[in-house]
């Protein structure tokens, strides 16, 4: 097996790499999964609370975590269902995908990071799910029992190296309206949207599901390592630059 960009970057010791992970005040279980798996790619966190000022150009990449629904008004529409929601983590997501974007840095979003993604790309969401579907369980599924069909050539079919994958499901809201700069590239049996990549110059990419549940799963994993190393490219390409 080829050897990472991470594990190499490991190996010779350079200064730290750093990655922000946005989510709620209060760590749960899903976020701290998220720091295990880039601690286990050799990776620092930086936990990013609601509100909190952050001074990114210091990152190396930004996760967007899962969480409370994306405000409805972000997207010209009245709220459709009984939710929480937290506007200054919104606005929080958004100022960071705004000056990750101007310093190129690696995005990645989950679940609700995704749907944010998209919507800070002028995209709309649907806020209940769960009465469409026709070809998909209606229950959230923890386990990899959703069929996920992936596009080919694209970024995530090189990752996951499988035209049709397992996922988990816990959300009740998709994508609706693709934002800009956006592509689909992972659908489930419904066609619903359930990852979406940036269509220019940036890295970034967007899953609906959680594969910080499935670690055990190496094509999730890889989702993750994928994203280290390009910050790990990011990183070296700044002490390269450096005088």
């Amino acid at each position: 097996m080829s050897e990472s960009i991470s594990e190499r970057m490991e190996k010779e010791s350079p200064p730290g790499l750093t990655i922000g992970i946005s989510g709620p005040r209060r760590r749960g279980l899903a976020q701290r999964l998220i720091m295990l798996a880039l601690h286990m790619q050799g990776a620092r966190t930086h936990y990013i609370r609601p509100g909190a000022r952050v001074n990114v150009s210091l990152l190396d990449g930004l996760v967007l975590s899962g969480g409370t629904h994306v405000q409805p008004t972000l997207y010209g529409q009245y709220p459709m269902v009984t939710a929480d929601y937290d506007k200054r983590r919104d606005e929080t997501d958004q100022r960071l995908l705004t000056e990750a974007e101007t310093l190129d840095l690696p995005v990645l979003g989950i679940c609700r990071g995704a749907q944010l993604i998209n919507v800070h790309r002028g995209g709309s969401l649907c806020q209940n799910v769960t009465p469409l579907r026709q070809n998909t369980r209606h229950r959230p599924l923890l386990l990899p029992l959703q069929t996920v069909k992936v596009v080919d050539h694209t970024r995530l079919s090189q990752i996951m190296r499988a035209p049709v994958i397992g996922a988990n499901r816990i959300h009740s809201q998709t994508i609706k309206r693709l934002g800009q700069d956006l592509r689909v590239v992972a659908v489930d049996n419904d066609l619903f949207v359930q990852a979406i990549e940036n269509t220019r110059g940036q890295w970034l990419m967007g899953v609906q599901w959680h594969p910080e549940y499935l670690l055990y799963h190496s094509g999730h994993r890889h989702i993750l390592r994928h994203f280290v190393d390009e910050a790990c490219r990011l990183k070296m390409a700044r002490l390269n630059a450096e005088p």
